[in-house]
């Protein structure tokens, strides 16, 4: 009478092992898994961090004298560029801006002084359209930029509405240590039916 009981005990015997091995073979496939997502996922934070590490000890008092603001009314304005406040939305102080910008010759000339560290910044331009695109030449020190300042409607303005064209743009360039002067000027070939409100100048690029 001990032949099928021990037969019975083997079968079970083998379906504990069995079930065992498939326990730990699904186990070890979830710990790979896991292993992968934390290693993506720890991977990203350890590259962000370095990222934003590296910037902040230069992003001290330097940087910060380096980040300037002007209401465009305040610079040098030749061509028959001349200030306005008939539209409403402009940022600058009592609402003025910069306007006759629409003819070939008019330009804005911003002299800015104690850049402590030459390289990359990056020129920001709050501006309106009449609900029609523009562009401007960008001249930094003397050397104008092969492409032109983008001045889009990106507000989606009706054509006409200058009131609801305020937007922003930016554009990329170098600056020397020191004092240098930014230019955005009507030439030819530019579309120049913009008003312009403030400049906004910080280090690097976007």
């Amino acid at each position: 009478g001990r032949g099928p009981n021990t037969k019975g005990l083997l079968i079970g015997a083998i379906a504990v092992v069995a079930a065992v091995v498939i326990g730990i073979s699904v186990a070890m496939m979830n710990g790979n898994d896991d292993t992968k997502t934390g290693n993506e996922a720890g991977s990203s934070p350890s590259a962000s961090q370095s990222a934003s590490s590296s910037p902040s000890p230069s992003s001290s008092a330097s940087d910060a004298a380096e980040t300037q603001e002007v209401d465009v009314k305040a610079l040098k304005l030749d061509g028959g560029a001349t200030t306005a406040s008939d539209v409403d939305g402009a940022k600058a102080a009592g609402g003025v801006y910069v306007s006759g910008f629409n003819q070939v010759g008019a330009s804005i000339t911003w002299t800015v002084n104690g850049i402590t560290k030459a390289g990359k910044y990056t020129l920001n331009v709050n501006y309106g359209v009449p609900g029609k695109d523009a562009n401007a030449t960008l001249t930094v020190n003397g050397t104008a930029q092969t492409r032109p300042l983008n001045l889009g409607n990106f507000a989606k303005a009706a054509e006409g509405d200058y009131e609801k064209g305020w937007t922003n743009t930016w554009g990329d360039i170098t600056l020397n240590k020191g004092t240098n002067t930014i230019k955005v000027s009507c030439e030819q070939g530019n579309q120049c039916d913009v008003n312009f409100d403030q400049f906004y100048l910080e280090p690097g690029w976007k």
